[in-house]
Parts: structure tokens; C-alpha cells; sequence
């Protein structure tokens, strides 16, 4: 069999084939909206516009985990954003986050819209809003925005990076996955390393830096995202993994993981959230789903 011929990338980039790959019908060079669609809006101070990703994931974790402790002002309106559908480049969506990515926000709370875009920036604006799951100390919310700074810079290697060529790419590559498994590796001995000498990644008491890298690196840590959890030899990060198993007990993170779900067992989806009651028509022992998925 012939080796296959070197690619030589041509003087200057066209768009004039599909990327290939699971993903590929949606991925273009050119941002702004694809077709003419509002948003719908309900009658709670926020409207959060998402998918059960990772990312989607820590928003709502972080609207449960308000509400549990009692701020009865976080109450939200969850909508389900399809992006295997593009309903990400619908113009209302495109208004409310130009870089047509869930999550999105309207904190609807005050006079005039707040429109709030990009995971962390959502995760700040509801901690600053209620005072809740970020440090007012210096030294203390330093280190909570550095680990949430820390995720948002890393994520990118472990999804676009490792989980493309790993899952979805429509060729395995032999370079692209070494590549990445060893950055994915060495962040998680990163995070290993940190949670060795801390219970939570700021320290002793959890924060929204636990909720941004929880859905992520948790589910990773479980073998859930991209199977690869024998191929990262996952269960040799101990302290990982006994931070993975403490959050995943808690009660608004269960809550929060089922909301805007659509893959996985029925039981675990909740694919838009109004009201508290919704998660009444789950019994608790469908709540008991484990830790992070996609």
C-alpha cells in the first residue's frame, strides 16, 4: 500500500468543501445569522438559551446551585438549543451571543436586557449577582478566577483538540491524537496535582472554578465524554477522581446536568426547564444518574 500523499496547504485558504466529520454541516468560515428566528422568552428574571454540553452544563449547575441556597431571584426559564440543527444561527440566538455558541443569557432582571455570552462571563455575572460561589477575599478570588480562566483556556484542547480527532474526525490521524492525548494528559495531572493539597479547586470551599471544570474533566475522569477513558488511563488521577465522585453528589448539580438534556437514558433528560416542579415529574432514583455526560 502507498503512503499516503503529504498535504501541502495552498497559498490561500478557500471555503469550498464540507470539513468533514460529525460536525460538518454546521461549521463554516463566516459568522451572523442563517435564518430569521426570535427567541422565546418566559417569565423568569433569567432566560438561559443552551444544550447539555459541558458548557451548557455549568450554567445550569450554577442556577440550581443558587436556588438551593435560597435565592428565590435565580429562578430561570431554561430553552433548548438544538445545534445539530442550527438553531444557534437563528438572528434572535445571534443577538443574544454573536459568536452563535451556547450557552447564552438575558438577565432580564433589571429595566433593560442584559445580554451575557461566553460560560465563565455567565458563571461571573451570577456570582457577582448574588454574591454566591465567588471569593470577595483577594488572595481567595484570585485563585477561584484562575482555575475558571484555567478551564476556559484548557477545554479547547480536550474538545476541539483531543475529542475531534479522537471521536469525530472523519479519518483517524495518528500525529493530531498523540498530540493531544499528551496535552490532555498533562492537564489532568495538572488538576490531579492541584486537588492532591486542596478539596476543591480554590480551595476549601466550592466555587463557580469547580463548576466550570467539573462537566469537562469530570465526565472525563468517568470515561463518559469520547469513550476515552481507557485510552487516557483516566482512573490513575485518584484525587480527580475522588473530586469528580464528591460533586457529582450533590443535589443541584444532579438537577442541573438534566436540564436542556437530550442524549443518554430519558430519565436523566429534562429538555427545557420553567419551573422548580419540572423535576418533580422525576422520581429521586432517576435523579441518582452519576456524574457529567456530553
Amino acid at each position: 500500500m502507498s503512503e499516503p500523499t503529504e498535504y501541502v496547504p495552498p497559498k490561500v485558504w478557500t471555503w469550498n468543501k464540507e470539513s468533514g466529520g460529525r460536525f460538518a454541516a454546521i461549521n463554516r468560515p463566516i459568522a451572523g445569522p442563517t435564518h430569521d428566528k426570535d427567541l422565546p422568552v418566559g417569565r423568569h428574571p433569567f432566560q438561559l438559551y443552551s444544550l447539555a454540553t459541558p458548557n451548557g452544563v455549568k450554567v445550569t449547575v450554577m442556577f440550581e446551585e443558587l436556588l438551593a441556597l435560597g435565592h428565590t431571584g435565580a429562578e430561570y426559564d431554561a430553552w433548548l438549543i438544538n445545534i445539530g440543527s442550527g438553531d444557534q444561527f437563528g438572528s434572535g440566538f445571534v443577538s443574544a451571543n454573536p459568536n452563535s455558541k451556547i450557552p447564552a443569557l438575558v438577565d432580564r432582571s433589571g429595566p433593560t436586557p442584559i445580554r451575557v455570552f461566553e460560560s465563565g462571563a455567565i458563571l461571573i455575572h451570577l456570582a457577582e449577582t448574588f454574591g454566591a460561589f465567588l471569593p470577595t477575599e483577594r488572595a481567595a478570588r484570585a485563585e477561584t478566577l484562575s482555575w475558571l480562566m484555567w478551564q476556559m483556556g484548557s477545554a479547547p484542547y480536550l474538545g476541539g483538540g483531543f475529542g475531534h480527532f479522537y471521536a469525530y474526525a472523519p479519518a483517524k490521524m495518528e500525529y493530531p491524537i498523540d498530540r493531544f492525548a499528551m496535552e490532555v494528559k498533562r492537564q489532568l495531572d495538572v488538576l490531579d496535582r492541584r486537588l492532591s493539597e486542596s478539596e476543591y479547586l480554590a480551595g476549601a470551599d466550592y466555587t463557580i472554578a469547580d463548576m466550570a471544570v467539573w462537566p469537562w474533566y469530570g465526565a472525563l475522569a468517568k470515561g463518559v465524554v469520547y469513550e476515552a477513558g481507557e485510552f487516557l488511563s483516566v482512573q490513575d488521577y485518584k484525587n480527580v477522581q475522588r473530586w469528580t465522585d464528591q460533586i457529582a453528589q450533590r443535589p443541584a448539580v444532579k438537577r442541573g446536568r438534566m436540564v436542556n438534556r437530550v442524549q443518554g437514558d430519558p430519565a436523566s433528560q429534562l429538555r427545557e426547564r420553567h419551573e422548580a416542579a419540572d423535576f418533580e415529574t422525576k422520581t429521586q432514583d432517576k435523579l441518582e444518574v452519576g456524574v457529567a455526560g456530553s
